[in-house]
Formats: C-alpha cells, sequence, structure tokens
C-alpha cells in the first residue's frame, strides 16, 4: 500500500488533504479520485466544479496524475 493525497484546486481555490489515503495501486487511486470528485460535487453549494482540478500526489510530493472534474462530471445539460 501506498499513502496518496489528493489536493484539488481551481484558479480561485484550494483543498488541501492533510492525511491522504491507503491504496493498492494506480487502479485503486483513480477510483478513489472519482469518488471523492463526485462527493463534492454532490454537496449542496453554488461552486461550479467544472472548473477544479483534482491532483493526486505521493508522500514524496510528487504528482501522480490530474483528474479534472469535468472528465467525471461531463459536459452541462
Amino acid at each position: 500500500m501506498v499513502q496518496v493525497y489528493f489536493h484539488c484546486s481551481n484558479s480561485l481555490g484550494l483543498l488541501v488533504d492533510r492525511q491522504g489515503t491507503s491504496v493498492d495501486d494506480l487502479s485503486d487511486a483513480r477510483a478513489h479520485a472519482i469518488g471523492l470528485v463526485r462527493s463534492l460535487v454532490r454537496q449542496p453549494s453554488a461552486e461550479d466544479w467544472r472548473t477544479w482540478i483534482l491532483h493526486a500526489s505521493d508522500e514524496d510530493g510528487d504528482e501522480i496524475f490530474v483528474l479534472p472534474f469535468a472528465a467525471v462530471l461531463g459536459r452541462p445539460n
């Protein structure tokens, strides 16, 4: 297992993951990232989440992958 940190940002804000999450592999990390994005956008908010990006990084702070929220949300109706 490895500890992965899932930080989220846009041009105006930053959500820092200070605890991280233990994952088995890259596939597990990506599944967790998608779940996190879905969880954030389900919360009542006026935020336009399509402009946000999730940055997954390892314990050394090296970026593993990025996941634009728009890739999970799709196009607005």
